[in-house]
């Protein structure tokens, strides 16, 4: 049950995170701007999930993106967002457990 709701929402890695940070994926923060001053990734952007619908056209479409968040909720929704724009995109989760990855 837990792992068919993980796939609905997209949550939990389907393909190794670090391999597509190490080659070029772009983590997106869809926190609030508050939320991503009290703590983020080096290297990740903040693109608010209310604003990202106008600010999509700011990523390349050749390039994976990861959404990231507090929980992962709201970078289900901007994973799910940027895949029907045509993107590759992945659900990180929280911002907080992508921090392994960081280099």
């Amino acid at each position: 049950m837990i792992e068919t709701i993980k796939k609905l929402l997209g949550i939990g890695p389907k393909v190794d995170l670090g391999e597509v940070i190490a080659t070029g994926g772009v983590i997106v923060d869809v926190r609030t701007p508050g939320e991503f001053a009290g703590g983020h990734l080096k290297n990740s952007i903040n693109i608010p999930l209310q604003v990202l619908p106008s600010q999509i056209a700011k990523l390349k479409k050749d390039k994976p993106v990861i959404t990231c968040c507090a929980s992962g909720m709201r970078s289900a929704s901007a994973r799910a967002m940027l895949k029907a724009q045509g993107y590759t995109a992945y659900n990180g989760g929280s911002w907080y457990n992508l921090k392994r990855y960081e280099r």
